[in-house]
């Protein structure tokens, strides 16, 4: 019964999440600021993430195949397939979750404990839309973009990898990056990005909207907001693939 409460609450605070703003400038201005502290800022974790993954994916795939029938040309086929369809949209967004999740859940559980949402319904604002709204926009918008850069980059550290390390040639890897390419993999990818970044912002800003106590609970609610968007990223990740590739 208790997950069904949460169920209920979560779907109720969305509804009022939605509801037409008072002022669209203010909000316009207030999803710019997130674009830069829930999107820009997260730039420099996951070019670093992608550049050493794209690495350590190439250098694994090479060192594992041991049959000389197996063409060269599969490691970078592999990197490509695996950056795009897995690593970035669903392990990025996992990184993601964590410290998006975090920073938005400490956010508003921080103006919960301290009674300032209290003071936004008394004078009449909608403090769900005005505290949520925006990061769901900015996050919603932003993260495919850092999802794309997160394909090219982790598909460089391969080739840098490879190429650096005598495992592979350049020319070899970027056949394997062109064979068989399938565009529609990459609108899978964007289109799971766009539904991991509404569930991130959105379960971790219900974790901190309804934070109750002082500062342990919102350290709590923090916590809760990683683990419970991991879940659902990783529940929605297997429907996704179930509708959209097979």
């Amino acid at each position: 019964m208790d997950l069904l409460f949460h169920i209920g609450r979560y779907f109720q605070l969305i509804r009022e999440t939605f509801t037409r703003p008072e002022r669209f400038g203010l909000y316009w201005k207030r999803t710019l600021e997130e674009v830069d502290l829930l999107g820009v800022k997260s730039l420099g974790i996951v070019a670093l993430l992608s550049v050493f993954m794209g690495a350590v994916i190439t250098i694994q795939t090479k060192t594992n195949i041991d049959s000389p029938l197996i063409p060269l040309y599969v490691v970078g086929f592999t990197a490509r397939q695996s950056t795009i369809l897995e690593f970035s949209p669903t392990i990025i967004s996992l990184i993601l979750a964590g410290k998006v999740g975090s920073t938005i859940a400490a956010q508003i559980g921080s103006m919960r404990v301290r009674e300032q949402i209290d003071a936004l319904d008394i004078m009449g604002v909608n403090s769900a839309g005005y505290l949520i709204l925006p990061k769901v926009i900015a996050c919603v918008v932003i993260n495919p973009f850092l999802v794309v850069i997160s394909m090219f980059l982790s598909i460089f550290g391969g080739y840098l990898a490879g190429t650096l390390s005598g495992l592979v040639s350049g020319e070899v890897y970027l056949q394997g990056i062109q064979t068989d390419f399938t565009p529609y993999h990459v609108t899978y990818a964007l289109i799971k990005t766009v539904v991991f970044a509404f569930i991130i912002t959105t379960v971790s800003a219900y974790q901190g909207y309804y934070t109750q106590g002082g500062t342990r609970e919102v350290g709590i609610s923090s916590t809760r907001a990683v683990v419970y968007s991991d879940v659902v990223i990783l529940i929605m990740n297997y429907l996704l693939t179930q509708l959209l590739l097979i």
